[in-house]
């Protein structure tokens, strides 16, 4: 027959305590508010750094803004953030971004991106898919040597537009391929 101490038990409520609070709902808390203000942070960020992405954000039928990705990895590494879908600058939806890797890698990075979608296709693809994952479709828009953003090869027929800004960490590298977008309730 097993008996309970009064230790065991505090320490089981305590993990049990520790495991609910991490699954948080979002009941209660402002965290629409959050994302929408880092949201409009790194857009402000980008086109105060890059005036020339407003054009590209004025082409695009939508924009998920991804404000803070934080990605890690000593030999197995995964990276994750959330951010707004928005339409004519209004938010309609709220995604988190997962991503998963394996190989050699050491450190950590955070960094910012934005995806531009630029036809009705790729931003209706993107709504209504349970789980979005980015990968080598994307065009990306890179630094030239005059520190401005680029994308040599962009046309109105890129379905999306992939921007990493901000990045800082020791960790090289910040692909989007591969990451895992899907719409969250915050």
């Amino acid at each position: 027959m097993s008996m309970f101490t009064r230790r065991s038990f505090l320490g089981a409520a305590g993990a049990t305590t520790a495991l609910t609070a991490a699954c948080g709902n979002g009941v209660g808390t402002n965290a629409a508010m959050e994302i929408d203000a880092r949201v409009d942070a790194s857009r402000d960020y980008l086109f105060n750094e890059f005036p020339e992405m407003q054009d590209i954000d004025g082409k695009a039928l939508g924009t998920l803004w991804m404000p803070l990705v934080t990605k890690a990895g000593l030999f197995v590494g995964g990276a994750y953030g959330e951010g707004a879908l928005r339409i004519n600058n209004a938010t309609v939806d709220y995604y988190s971004a997962t991503q998963g890797s394996f190989g050699l890698q050491i450190g950590a990075q955070q960094y910012a991106h934005a995806l531009f979608f630029i036809t009705e296709e790729a931003l209706g693809d993107f709504r209504r898919s349970a789980g979005w994952s980015a990968g080598a479709d994307l065009e990306y828009a890179i630094k030239d040597k005059g520190g401005n953003l680029t994308a040599e090869t962009i046309t109105s027929l890129d379905p999306v537009i992939a921007v990493v800004f901000g990045q800082a960490g020791l960790l090289v590298g910040a692909s989007l391929e591969g990451t895992k977008y899907t719409r969250i309730i915050p």
